[in-house]
């Protein structure tokens, strides 16, 4: 299954926060069936989460005179601003969440152009951007 954009930047995120750290352990036993791991933490504080709402907001807003106007430099910028907010919000260094989610406005842009429905809704950005809920 195809990660979102979103899950990939949370994922990342976890990495960083708690540091790329291996282990020297013992192998498991062969015996021991896999298991799945939910590396992105809580995706649903971050749909939940004001930053990620005003993101959407902004979006709506980028794309008010259509998608062949939207001002993509200003659209990064201003989202750069929400994450850096965002990470303040979360104890993250606001310059490390803007570098980890610096390829998100670009990717919003484009899923949004492919797929105008996604601004419809919050709930259509979310699907689009963190995957179904």
């Amino acid at each position: 299954m195809t990660q979102s954009i979103i899950g990939r930047a949370a994922a990342g995120l976890m990495a960083l926060l708690l540091g790329a750290a291996t282990s020297a352990a013992a192998p498991e036993p062969a015996a021991k069936a896999p298991t799945t791991v939910n590396m992105q933490g809580d995706e649903q504080s971050w749909i939940n989460d004001p930053h990620m709402h005003a993101f959407y907001d902004l979006t709506v807003a980028a794309f008010a005179a259509g998608p062949a106007k939207v001002d993509q430099a200003a659209f990064q910028t201003k989202s750069f601003a929400l994450f850096a907010a965002f990470g303040a919000s979360r104890g993250v260094k606001p310059e490390a969440m803007v570098d980890h989610l610096k390829l998100i406005p670009g990717q919003v842009v484009q899923i949004a152009k492919d797929d105008p429905d996604v601004l419809k809704s919050y709930p259509n950005f979310v699907a689009a951007v963190f995957g179904p809920q």
